[in-house]
């Protein structure tokens, strides 16, 4: 996973309250083991009639959205089911941000662990930001100083906890956490585990 890095671009709106993780990525493609381009499958059932014709009346389909890397949404975006693939398909799509204001806690969670940065504003808010998006504004996602900007005009700083923010910064996954925490005390139990049960380890 790469590091967090400060994100300038127009934003998608998709106001819908509680959109689920299996209307971000329906539960029949969980059979696509391969999270390498998960991103086709984004949003698939609001892009695509049941006989696999495009649809034209999404709004993340609108012209100019198809560089946006910031979603704005409604509340509790990401509800649902557990599915990590419903980041994962965000991620392949280039998105880098969702803010909204509320998420589904596991879906927030995994975004964490999969480099999306997730922002948590109030609704009012959210909504102007929403109109802003509709209208073409550039936004700027300034994580290294927790800013948010639309047209260089800082609207909100960005509330996380220091823990996520240097993981996403550094493209930490969890391993690389216990790693950097954990990794002498760990070094230290299998040098005396080693010394205690040789046996064990005599392929080694």
């Amino acid at each position: 996973m790469t590091g967090f890095e400060t994100i300038r671009s127009v934003a998608a709106y998709l106001p819908e309250d509680n959109v689920d993780t299996d209307v971000i990525f329906p539960a029949r493609f969980l059979l696509l083991m391969d999270r390498d381009g998960l991103g086709r499958y984004l949003f698939h059932d609001r892009r695509f009639d049941a006989d696999g014709t495009r649809r034209t009346d999404f709004a993340l389909d609108a012209p100019g959205l198809d560089r946006a890397r910031i979603l704005i949404a409604g509340d509790g975006f990401g509800c649902g089911s557990s599915r990590e693939q419903a980041v994962w398909a965000l991620v392949g799509a280039s998105f880098g941000c969702v803010i909204a204001p509320g998420f589904g806690e596991i879906f927030a969670a995994n975004c964490v662990k999969n480099g999306l940065l997730t922002i948590t504003l109030p609704r009012e808010q959210v909504s102007a930001l929403g109109a802003r998006a509709t209208a073409g504004a550039t936004f700027e996602v300034d994580l290294e100083q927790r800013m948010l900007r639309v047209d260089r005009d800082v609207v909100a700083s960005i509330d996380i906890a220091e823990a996520d923010r240097k993981m996403l910064l550094n493209g930490w996954d969890e391993t690389d956490v216990i790693l950097r925490e954990d990794g002498a005390a760990i070094e230290t139990f299998e040098t005396r585990h080693q010394a205690a049960q040789p046996w064990l380890f005599q392929d080694r």
